[in-house]
């Protein structure tokens, strides 16, 4: 069948506004991590009992995450992101207001809720709208993503120094509502559509490689998943207690530090993108992860710079994982699927996060420390490395069914192998 052509603006428009959408997820979702420093004075309550309070929250992230696929499969996907910019947005605000635990929970169950839409809907938009080196656009997206966690460490530390952690809250959900408000306009004003997806017939005999492809993805993408959500959790607080000589005594100084391991982080999905387009999709996803493992078990007794480069190295290496991993995701399932497909992968990798959060604050609580942590990271990845060993070869996802040439599309022509 072949896809509707779509106006010029709109391939580009689905790039920016995906984009900006995988910064405001990823900024959000860390947030609180840096906003439970100044609580622990101001509420006098313990770390450990502090950053549960996202438990739920980073559960719903995983769980709205299928719904929230199905229905931009269903209805509209731009139309879902319009509704995750004003949600995140009003959700952030609303934790600004909190003045107890129960309604900074509440604030951050919403904030899970709304957070949940954008990878499912997001990524897959960004996926159908793309003519050609998706990997490339993927790596671009994962940039924004990086970017946002990044952000969130200066972004988070500079207003809770300066202004308090109320306006941390207040002023990055102002511009998601505002940026939702502008996307709401695009839509209105048909500047931007969305590309029906391609029913296109999936060849005899593919459907078993495919399943036991999705299967296995399931397994390794909840790895990488623990591995990343942990290793996010606990990152302020390892650098508070062994950068303190360095720099990292202050709120501010802590989120530098972030800052700088998740800007690295962000470069590097340019390059695992390029590496995505051109060579084999599995080897490229198996490598990213033998770089982790033994980071992971330097970085359990590392300290001082050496524990920020070795940080960097992880996270770059965690973050590179995605091109590839949404790309084999993509050719192991049909493109009018690819919402839900998305978001079953994002309930599992969310659905990732409350074990990680549990895991941090148990080892914390019992240990004090993270050494432990670390080491038990450096295992699940080994776990990562076997599971994607037992991949099938898949053919990469096609092209979009051809149309009127758009200037300002993606359309670099994919590289042959």
């Amino acid at each position: 069948m072949m896809a509707d052509a779509m106006p010029p603006t709109t391939a580009r428009y689905a790039l920016v506004f995906s984009c900006i959408g995988h910064a405001f997820m990823h900024l959000f979702a860390v947030y609180f991590f840096l906003v439970v420093l100044p609580l622990e004075r101001e509420w006098a309550m313990p770390y450990h009992e502090l950053i549960e309070l996202w438990t739920i929250g980073s559960l719903l992230v995983g769980a709205m995450a299928l719904p929230a696929g199905w229905l931009g499969d269903r209805w509209s996907a731009p139309g879902m992101l319009v509704v995750f910019f004003l949600g995140l947005g009003g959700a952030a605000i609303l934790c600004g207001l909190a003045t107890t635990p129960t309604t900074m929970w509440t604030g951050l169950c919403l904030l899970g809720v709304f957070a949940a839409i954008y990878h499912p809907v997001g990524v897959a938009w960004l996926v159908r709208s793309t003519t050609a080196s998706r990997g490339k656009a993927l790596g671009i997206n994962g940039i924004f993503g990086s970017g946002g966690v990044a952000g969130a460490g200066l972004v988070a530390g500079t207003l809770i120094d300066l202004y308090g952690w109320r306006t941390a809250f207040f002023v990055p959900g102002a511009l998601s509502v505002a940026t939702g408000g502008g996307m709401l306009y695009c839509l209105v004003s048909g500047r931007l559509i969305d590309r029906p997806a391609v029913h296109a017939a999936t060849p005899a005999g593919a459907h078993t490689g495919q399943m036991r492809a999705f299967v296995l993805l399931l397994v390794t993408m909840f790895g990488g998943a623990i591995i990343y959500q942990a290793t996010q959790t606990a990152m302020p607080k390892v650098f508070a207690l062994r950068l303190a000589d360095v720099g990292g005594g202050s709120t501010l100084g802590v989120g530098a530090f972030v800052a700088l391991v998740y800007g690295c982080a962000g470069l590097t999905q340019i390059v695992s993108g390029h590496f995505a387009d051109r060579f084999d999709l599995k080897t490229v996803y198996i490598g990213t992860f033998l770089i982790q493992v033994p980071v992971l078990w330097v970085a359990a007794s590392a300290g001082g710079f050496s524990l920020v480069a070795a940080s960097a190295v992880l996270v770059m290496a965690n973050s590179g994982s995605l091109p590839a991993e949404n790309m084999l995701l993509a050719a192991a399932t049909p493109e009018r699927r690819h919402g839900v497909a998305f978001g079953i992968k994002f309930v599992v990798a969310f659905g990732a996060a409350p074990v990680a959060i549990r895991l941090v604050a148990y080892i914390n609580d019992v240990t004090g420390e993270f050494t432990n942590l670390f080491l038990f990271l450096a295992a699940v990845g080994l776990g990562v490395v076997a599971a994607s060993a037992l991949l099938p070869k898949l053919q990469r996802p096609g092209a979009l069914a051809p149309g009127p040439p758009d200037p300002n599309a993606l359309t670099e022509r994919a590289p042959t192998r």
